[in-house]
């Protein structure tokens, strides 16, 4: 009995002994399974942050616009002798011409009585567009970015740019490669722009860009387009107005006396020629520009800008156009200088709203060199004539002042007046402008413009930048030299043009334009 007894107590002995080792290895167990938990968790957590990081809001974004746009154009010539139709007369042997000789007094006369185009009023009274961008901006790696425009903009009821094109001014008589998604053409979506930037090169303030470049509508059209200001990508445009392929180089210190200041040395290229042969010596169009932004805040933005176009071609490279005879370029001219000073400003609480405003100055100087297109029976160069029977190499220096305002009220009414005027030798370098007779911005004579813009007060959806409005708007153009943003051939006071002038173009007198727009930004 006593013996059992000793075999009990040893065995409860024993297993008092095992079960705190059997609970401290089940902790241990349990333990490793918590350690191995958490580190699952943890890679988890990291696995979501790497595919948060990499997902589509974290280095994509999307943007845009719409409008619906109808105009109302209306215009009024002179009596002038169209050149092609001289040169046609001139050339046909049945008119007794001698191609040694030339036309006689008499046969000169027959021509351009042939010639003779009366006095007319074009217009189109319902002109109705869409127009549609799509803004994509992807960080592709660290200090990288990539940004993209597509643009589509065309004609109710047309896929061609033949409704609003024709043969008064020379940025307006077809659609070419620096104008393309900004004149009305077709339904193609079109790339507008395409371009990379590196920043913070050498952890300093510089930044390169190259592609197809931010270079058109920029400051201070924003106001009129109701657009967000533009970075320091955008071109003044009074000066350049046109989808550039190039780059920038840019510099933007830290100074406490010059907030927001940056500079930038900028190159595109308008025009390739392509390969040289025996027929083709015309040369590459090329751009190059310094701009110094001293002050770029949110209440004052001050630019100055330097340009020189070098080797400019004679005609824009379009298909047939009636209006000039020719495929394309045919050769250089020479090169033109620009420079350019303005600022912009806002004042708040002007009374009731906010008081934007603009100055805007510029000035362009020709060097042609002697060659010269046959723009009509008489080759004509670079903004000049001939001179004595040879070309007229002199330079011609020509200035543009534009300034506007627009108030800001509650409301989101926005009222605005614009004013531009253009010496007679002013030449500019923006067919891109928004604007459907021609750039107003390289108008010989005046351009007075008033607008209203009613934002509808709804709440932005897609970014903090949406919006919906309305406007509408009004143009007027005086005209008081031929040859608006047109460098081939000298300028011809409006005046003074008889049934015997011969010109190339329609020369129109007076112009207007009333406008309204449905917009939608996103």
């Amino acid at each position: 009995m006593k013996q059992k007894m000793a075999k009990k107590l040893l065995c409860i002995a024993v297993a008092g002994m095992m079960m705190p080792m059997a609970a401290q290895a089940a902790e241990a167990d349990l333990q490793l399974k918590v350690d191995q938990l958490t580190q699952d968790v943890n890679d988890l957590k990291g696995t979501v942050k790497r595919v948060e990081d990499k997902s589509l809001s974290k280095w994509l974004s999307i943007g845009g616009d719409y409008r619906f746009r109808v105009d109302s154009l209306h215009g009024q010539t002179v009596n002038y002798a169209n050149a092609l139709s001289v040169q046609s007369y001139l050339s046909n042997p049945v008119n007794g011409v001698s191609p040694t000789t030339g036309p006689t007094q008499a046969q000169m006369g027959a021509a351009l009585n042939f010639a003779n185009v009366p006095a007319y009023k074009p217009k189109n009274e319902t002109l109705y567009t869409n127009k549609f961008d799509l803004d994509l901006h992807a960080k592709a790696t660290q200090d990288v970015t990539v940004n993209v425009r597509l643009a589509m903009y065309k004609t109710f009821g047309s896929q061609s740019d033949s409704a609003t094109t024709g043969n008064y001014f020379a940025d307006r008589v077809g659609v070419f490669d620096g104008t393309l998604g900004h004149v009305p053409s077709s339904s193609l979506l079109d790339v507008d722009r395409a371009y990379a930037t590196w920043s913070n090169i050498a952890d300093q303030p510089v930044w390169f860009s190259v592609g197809r470049r931010p270079s058109t509508n920029g400051a201070p059209s924003n106001l009129k387009m109701d657009n967000e200001r533009p970075g320091n990508g955008g071109t003044p445009s009074l000066l350049v107005d046109y989808a550039f392929d190039g780059g920038t180089l840019g510099w933007a210190p830290d100074i406490d006396m010059l907030p927001g200041a940056y500079a930038k040395v900028c190159y595109g290229r308008g025009f390739d020629s392509g390969f040289k042969t025996n027929s083709n010596t015309i040369k590459d169009t090329d751009m190059l520009g310094v701009a110094i932004i001293p002050v770029d805040t949110d209440p004052l933005r001050v630019w100055l800008q330097w340009n020189r176009g070098f080797d400019i071609f004679d005609f824009p490279a379009m298909n047939n156009t009636a209006a000039f005879g020719t495929v394309g370029p045919t050769t250089n001219l020479g090169s033109i200088d620009w420079y350019g000073a303005g600022a912009m400003s806002t004042l708040k609480n002007v009374g009731p709203g906010n008081l934007n405003f603009f100055t805007d100055f510029g000035l362009s100087v020709t060097h042609p060199n002697t060659n010269t297109a046959m723009a009509n029976t008489t080759p004509v160069g670079l903004m000049t004539g001939t001179f004595n029977g040879g070309p007229d190499t002199k330079s011609r220096t020509g200035w543009a002042a534009y300034a506007g305002i627009r108030y800001d009220l509650p409301s989101k009414t926005k009222i605005g007046f614009e004013f531009n005027h253009g010496s007679k030798d002013w030449i500019t370098f923006a067919p891109a402008a928004d604007d459907m007779w021609t750039s107003k911005v390289g108008t010989r004579g005046n351009v007075y413009e008033p607008y209203i813009i009613q934002e509808l007060d709804l709440k932005p959806i897609s970014s903090y930048f949406s919006k919906t409005f309305f406007k509408i708007g009004y143009q007027y153009y005086d005209f008081e030299y031929t040859g608006s943003n047109n460098w081939v051939g000298a300028p011809v006071k409006i005046s003074s043009i008889t049934p015997g002038t011969m010109l190339m173009l329609a020369p129109v007198s007076k112009a207007q334009d009333v406008y309204a727009t449905f917009e939608v930004h996103f």
